[in-house]
Parts: C-alpha cells; structure tokens; sequence
C-alpha cells in the first residue's frame, strides 16, 4: 500500500511546485493563469483525493479550455500552457510518498518551459529560488522512513539546497562561456500558436487600437555616434499596399532583395537594434536604412523581413541616411497597387478627390498641402472613436473628423489614390523613450504609429504624416493620458522603471545577446581574434576540468554528514569483524550477516542474533525507539567483541 504523507511534508512538497509553477505562469495567458491559480489553491487545500471520475472531467475540461483560448492551434505557448494545467491538476491526487516524488520531478520542467518564452532576469529570480526550495523538499523524501516522522525542514537542509545550486554553477558557466554555440540552429523552436505582440500584417482602425495601448519595451536602440532628433525617429516595420475599404494589408507588391536606390540627403547613421521577441518577421528599422541587417533582407519598399520569425531577443546592426530621396522611377506594379481602390465604396471621398485634382491642373503637391491645411483646421485628435460604418473614410472625413494615427493614415492614401497620386501606408513606431541611465531609446507599443508615402514626380517616396498637422488645440487626449490613468505607479517612480529598464538592456546585452559571434571573440584577449569550434571545445576542456576540480576540492573539503551514533556503532562493528575474519557483503542485510556470524561465533550466537534484530528493528521498524533505547543499542553494539570458540568446543 502506498505511504501517506504527514501534512507538514505534503505542504512542503506542493509549495516546491508552486514555486517552480509562478514562472511559467507569468509567460501564460492572464485569465488562464488567474484560473489555474484558483484550481491550485482548491486542490491544496482539500486534503483528500477526488474520485478518479471527478479529475477525469476535470482535466478534461482544462484542456479543452486552454486549447480553445489558443484557437486549437499547437505552439510553444500552448504547450506552455498545458504543462501548467497538468501541473496544478497534479495536486488533486498527491497524497502519498510516491505520488509527492512524481510532483516534484514534474514540477522541474515548468521553470525550464518558462525559459523557452522568456529568458529575462524575473524569470531566472523566481527560478533559482524554486529550484532550490524543490531540492530541499527532495532531500527530505529521500530520508523519509516509513511509520516514522518526517525529517525537519531545518537550517542543515537549507545550506544543503544552496550548496547544491552553488556546486553547480561553475560547471555551468563555463558550459554558458565556453561551449562551441552554432552560428544558426540545427533545429527551429516551435513558434508560438498565438502572437506575443508586435504589429500585426494589416491595419482596420477602428481594430487597431490594442496594437499600441501598451507599455511594454518593443525595441532598444542605441546611436554610438549620437542619437538625432525625436522627430526623425521613424521607425519603419511594414508597408500597406492593398485596400479593401475598411483593412490594409500587405499585398503582394514587396520584392524581396530588390531595394530602391536611395539618394542620402544627410550623413549616414548608425545605430545597434535590441529587438523584443514578437513572433513576426518584420525589423523595424529607421527611415531610410541603406542596407538589411544580417539574416534579413532590404525590400523593394524598404521594409527589412527577417529570415525567421523573431521568438527570441535579437539584435542587429544598420545604417541609415535620416533624409533622403527615395526611388528614381516608379514601377507599373507599385504604381497599379498604389492608385487601387475598392470599387463602390468611399463615393464622397472620391469626389472631393477628383474635384481637388481638377483644382490642382496636375500639381499633385498642391493636394497634399491642402489635405494637410484641412487636417490642421478642422480635425481632431481623439483615441475615442465611434465606430464607422460601411463607407469608413466618409465617415471620418465628413462626419466625426476625430480619430487617430490609423483613421488619418487610411483616410490620406484613399484621398491620394483618389486624386490620381500613388500612395502607401507605413506601420511602425515614432520617437521613443530616451532613458537617461544608458543613454538608449526605449521603443514600446505606445509609440506604435501609422503614416504615409506618396510618389511625387522628380522626389520619388516622400513621406507625409497627417496625423502630425492636427492643431495642438484640437489634441483631445492621447495614448500617454490613458497609460497614465491606468499606471500603478506615480510619476515619481519613473527613475526607478528608468533603472529597471537599463538593468534589463544589461542582461539582453551581457547574457542575452551572447551569440556565437561574440564567443569566436571571447579569446582575444589571448591573441586569437575569431576563435574556431575546435579552439573554443578546448577553452571549454580546461573551463570545465577547472570547474569540475573546484567543486572536487569544495566535496572533499566540506565537513562529512555526522553518522548517527547507532549506525556508527553498527559499522564499528562490521569493521571489528573483518578483521577477525567474518567480511560483510555490500549487499548483505543486517539479519542475513547476523545470521553468518552466529554460525561462525556459536558461542555467541544468542547476543549476537539479538544485537542484530535490535538493529535491523531500529533501522527499518515503523516504531521509533525511545533517545534511552538509541543510546542502549549504541552501547551494545559497541562493547560487543568477538570471542574465538575454544578448541573441541561442540558447535
């Protein structure tokens, strides 16, 4: 029959689990996660077991629950997800020795799947502390007896768990320095079923709000040169060609390795790119990067594609020219995409498009300058919209005039292609955050952004932001209002996130963004400039033979567990026997030797068959002796000495 655990070891056990489950729970859906918070409390705090029907239905239940939040779509988010479900289902049924020894070995891949979302310095905080909280727990069950009490979780435990971890760390170092990395992998990670973020490949404003409603970091950027002005941080991730009334898209008019040539008008910059993991393939880069980053191409529209969806950290290099003319002559293609539209829709739109060109007798800047002077006198800037109707341009232009960045970019390039000019929406991010302490800029969310590009004859892509001509006095409330209304902090906590934000760049920079390129340099300073696979397995060799002989000497240094002095009585014995001739086998137990040293003492095999049963009742008895007994039996077993049997002595 399976053992019971006593409640204090239970609790011990299932708060090991919990703790390696809070990391993974933070890379998990925030309704889900506030869900399996819920179940786990319930199972630890009911001490029975459910009936095998009842957790049947109930896993059941959460696994068709969290597979339809991910839209029946299996990613490492998914599976992310179900490990943390299964894990806290785990506690409905733990109760006994077996069962809390199967927990916590289940329990070490939910700090391990966290890593494969996240790879922050939170994640690695809450892992190290639940890694070793889950050791201690281990070392107790190891020592559990059975019937007997459970071992106390004591300060000795403690500083065992912390040796353990402290042990394991320069080993881990060295394989983290010194292992050979591969310059790409042998194998993709599985991408996530749902994005984490990002900008998505369309554009519906009235939809898009979300996209940009956050604080969180997209990119970190850093000009060794220095850094130009906010306004000249356009940030370009992708570009809209197709329109269907109501959504912009991609198309398929980008040509992927083609660049434009581009004209600079101003020196080249550049700049090194922090990217956050968003599970797209776009690299924003700054209006006009000259050149792709490597891994990724420069795009007939100068959008950079990465090779690879971004489900990691990653940081590129680029350099681009702030001002510069774009394009020589437009292309059939572009030029057919940038003049469509869709056919029935927008008619008042359209109309005002046409009398404008009329009005302009071919001067296609002219009616740019007049939609940006009507933008200026009588719009507004507003993130509450009603929502628009079938004809969503006439809507905004005629009838609310509020919106923002999406309702002004969507509405320009229909009243361009309207009047005959080509016309593209840009999807990034402007400006950014400079932070003081690293003298980096953040870019987040809130700075997502949506602008335009028309073709002028003799200038080729020139870009106009309308959004940028609403009069300050028509600026009703913005993205910034909204995070400020909603943030948990004052103002006057922004130097401490300042702070937060530039020791995470340092863990992106020194842990995060240690790749194979930079390894091939780790042996510089040794006069090998870019170090091969074959230099670096032997700096790993010596790394790993130094850590290894360090911890060696920390074992063979530390302090030996002290004995218990029954077992030390008994191996005093044992040891008193072979040297009178009578060697214990490794595998032989204590009733079995005693047995063998009765046959060869016949005159003592009484004491000696007593001494043995007392032991073997002491070592592996459900019933604990009491400390007077414990001290008896050590005394027994120590004055015991083996007496030979006299000569002609009948056996």
């Amino acid at each position: 029959m399976a053992e019971r655990m006593s409640p204090s070891l239970r609790r011990w056990c299932l708060a090991a689990a919990m703790a390696c489950l809070v990391p993974l729970l933070l890379q998990v859906r925030g309704e889900l996660a506030l869900g399996l918070l819920v179940l786990a409390a319930i199972g630890i705090a009911v001490p029975r077991a459910w009936p095998t029907a009842l957790r049947l239905l109930m896993v059941l239940l959460v696994i068709g629950y969290v597979l339809a939040s991910h839209n029946f779509s299996i990613g490492r988010d998914t599976g992310c997800a179900l490990l943390a479900a299964m894990l806290v289902l785990k506690t409905f049924e733990t109760r006994d020795l077996r069962d809390a020894r199967s927990l916590l070995g289940f329990s070490l891949f939910a700090p391990f799947a966290a890593f494969l979302q996240d790879q922050g310095p939170v994640t690695m905080a809450l892992a190290i502390p639940a890694v070793g909280l889950l050791l201690l727990s281990l070392s107790v069950l190891a020592e559990q007896r059975p019937g007997a009490p459970a071992p106390a979780f004591d300060g000795r435990r403690a500083k065992l768990a912390a040796a353990a971890i402290g042990l394991s760390l320069p080993l881990a170092l060295a394989g983290f320095w010194l292992f050979p990395r591969l310059g790409s992998p042998l194998w993709g990670m599985p991408e996530n079923a749902v994005g984490r973020g990002g900008l998505s490949d369309s554009m519906t404003p009235d939809q898009w709000m979300e996209t940009f409603a956050s604080d969180e970091p997209a990119m970190r950027v850093r000009f060794p040169g220095g850094a130009p002005g906010a306004s000249d941080l356009y940030w370009r991730a992708q570009v809209l060609w197709a329109f269907d009334g109501r959504t912009w898209s991609r198309g398929d008019v980008r040509v992927p390795g083609r660049p434009p040539p581009i004209r600079p008008r101003s020196p080249t910059l550049r700049y090194e790119v922090s990217l956050e993991p968003n599970e797209r393939r776009y690299l924003p880069v700054l209006d006009t990067t000259l050149a792709a980053p490597e891994g990724s191409d420069l795009g007939s529209d100068l959008s950079v594609q990465s090779d690879r969806p971004v489900i990691g950290l990653l940081r590129y290099e680029a350099v681009a020219a702030v001002r510069a003319e774009v394009g020589v002559q437009l292309d059939p293609r572009e030029e057919r995409a940038a003049l469509s539209l869709p056919a029935g829709l927008n008619p008042r739109t359209r109309a005002l498009s046409a009398q404008w060109r009329a009005e302009a007798a071919g001067d296609d800047e002219a009616v740019v300058r007049r939609a940006l002077a009507w933008i200026g006198n009588e719009f507004s800037y507003s993130l509450s919209v009603p929502p628009s109707g079938r004809d969503a341009v006439d809507d905004f232009l005629f009838e609310t005039q509020v919106g923002f960045c999406q309702h002004y970019s969507s509405a320009f390039a229909t009243l361009m292609r309207g009047a005959g000019i080509p016309s593209r929406v840009v999807i990034g991010y402007v400006g950014g955050y400079r932070n003081p302490y690293g003298d980096y800029w953040m870019v987040s969310g809130r700075d997502a952004h949506a602008w335009n590009e028309v073709w002028l004859d003799g200038r080729g892509w020139v870009r106009v932001d309308p959004t940028a001509a609403v009069a300050p006095s028509r600026i009703l409330d913005t993205i910034d209002d909204q995070l400020r209304a909603r943030s948990l902090l004052p103002e006057a906590f922004m130097p401490l996130r300042d702070f937060g934000d530039w020791m995470r760049r340092g863990w992106n920079d020194f842990v995060l963004g240690f790749n194979a390129a930079r390894q091939a340099s780790l042996l510089r300073p040794l006069g090998i400039d870019q170090a091969s696979a074959g230099q670096l397995g032997a700096a790993f060799a010596v790394g790993a033979g130094l850590a290894l002989a360090i911890t060696l000497w920390v074992v063979m240094r530390g302090r030996p567990t002290p004995r218990h002095p029954v077992d030390a009585a008994w191996l005093a014995l044992v040891r008193r026997m072979r040297r009178a001739g009578v060697a214990k086998a490794v595998h032989e137990a204590p009733l079995a030797f005693g047995a063998r040293l009765a046959a060869a003492l016949p005159g003592q095999a009484d004491r000696i068959a007593m001494l043995s049963r007392r032991y073997a009742d002491w070592r592996y008895a459900p019933a604990r002796p009491t400390p007077d007994e414990e001290a008896q039996l050590a005394r027994d077993l120590r004055a015991f000495r083996p007496t030979p049997a006299r000569p002609g002595a009948t056996p």
